[in-house]
């Protein structure tokens, strides 16, 4: 197979997106197929118009024959008729519609929803990670089932045995952002501080404001020696934490899949999440799942999995078997590349988009 993987700026970035894909890139290169990275300009999810023009000139030199694997912040974001000029055939990797991202203005989300789903109609096929993307797509964006394909995320074995630290670690894995949910983990440590446990919050910032409101949380609730904050870590130290974690908790406010949720439970640790997006798919009987933006509920789960050695015990075998049964990068290129491969196949039997 070749093709051209577009991506936005640095694709080595610790997020879930871009993780995605550039193990993808590299998977399928591994398994020999001539695909080419396309870096796009940095400023995906916000470009300019100067970006824009950019990412559209680069797009429009790729060969017509030459399928194009886009990066999921594009299509929400640039002007549909312009992808509908493109010679190649499309393929993006939609992980969720941009414009269910918490905390945006309501008219930049509108805007988003209705740009995407004019874009898609114009990809030959759409990759998702999750059949709840799939669902999303079909069901509100209008988007025929035939023409979506899922390729969950791959996951490799754990790099070592697990050694929990005492107190028991309670371990956070996210983005710094309002999505994710770490205002209402902070919230719930509040509400379990009687009980011994240390707790880190792993991410990269992507709001100054939301890491300074998040301090000032930890502060005010007298958590700041109990907490961490510990920024984004490298792959080596990410694993020594896991290792040393007893329970992963993220309350994320939605998902499109949740990487995070599925290396914890490469880990064995059980969970505690909300039951939102495609994170009950995720996640199933591995952890506990309350509703978003519930401290109360948050902390009640926390607490059960801490004091509750027997039912700690059974989520984390159950995480477990759910970590060994998830698939590997192999079979999520394979999956990918054989969507490219049914792309090039429409357009040149005349049944692409129209």
């Amino acid at each position: 197979m070749r093709a051209v993987f577009a991506i936005p700026g640095d694709m080595d970035r610790r997020t879930g997106g871009f993780i995605y894909e550039a193990t993808v890139l590299r998977t399928l290169r591994a398994l020999g197929h001539d695909i080419a990275h396309l870096r796009l300009p940095d400023g995906f999810p916000d470009p300019s118009p100067v970006e824009i023009a950019a990412t559209f000139d680069l797009l429009d030199r790729v060969p017509a024959n030459v399928p194009i694997l886009l990066d999921g912040f594009v299509p929400g974001t640039v002007d549909p008729d312009g992808l509908a000029r493109l010679a190649a055939p499309l393929v993006p990797i939609i992980h969720h519609p941009l414009g269910l991202e918490t905390g945006l203005p309501p008219d930049r989300a509108a805007f988003l929803l209705a740009n995407e789903a004019a874009s898609l109609r114009h990809a030959t096929r759409i990759v998702v990670p999750s059949p709840h993307t799939a669902r999303i797509l079909a069901a509100e964006f209008g988007v025929p089932t035939a023409r979506i394909t899922v390729a969950p995320p791959g996951f490799e074995a754990p790099g070592g045995p697990r050694r929990p630290v005492t107190p028991p670690l309670i371990l956070s894995v996210g983005l710094l952002a309002e999505r994710k949910g770490h205002d209402v983990l902070i919230a719930a440590l509040s509400r379990i501080a009687d009980l011994d446990w240390k707790a880190r919050i792993v991410g990269a910032a992507h709001d100054s404001v939301l890491v300074d409101a998040l301090a000032a949380q930890m502060r005010a609730a007298g958590l700041s020696d109990r907490i961490v904050l510990t920024g984004e870590l490298d792959a080596a130290a990410l694993r020594t934490t896991y290792a040393e974690a007893s329970i992963f908790a993220l309350a994320t406010r939605y998902e499109g899949y949740g990487i995070v949720f599925g290396e914890a439970m490469g880990w064995g640790l059980p969970i505690v999440g909300c039951a939102v997006g495609a994170v009950p798919d995720t996640v199933g009987d591995a952890g506990l799942l309350v509703p978003p933006d519930d401290p109360d509920a948050f902390a009640g789960a926390l607490r059960r999995l801490i004091t509750d050695a027997p039912a700690r015990n059974a989520l984390s075998a159950a995480a477990a078997r759910a970590g060994a049964a998830l698939p590997r990068w192999r079979d999520t290129a394979r999956v990918i590349a054989a969507a490219v491969d049914e792309a090039v196949e429409e357009v040149r039997g005349g049944r692409g988009p129209a």
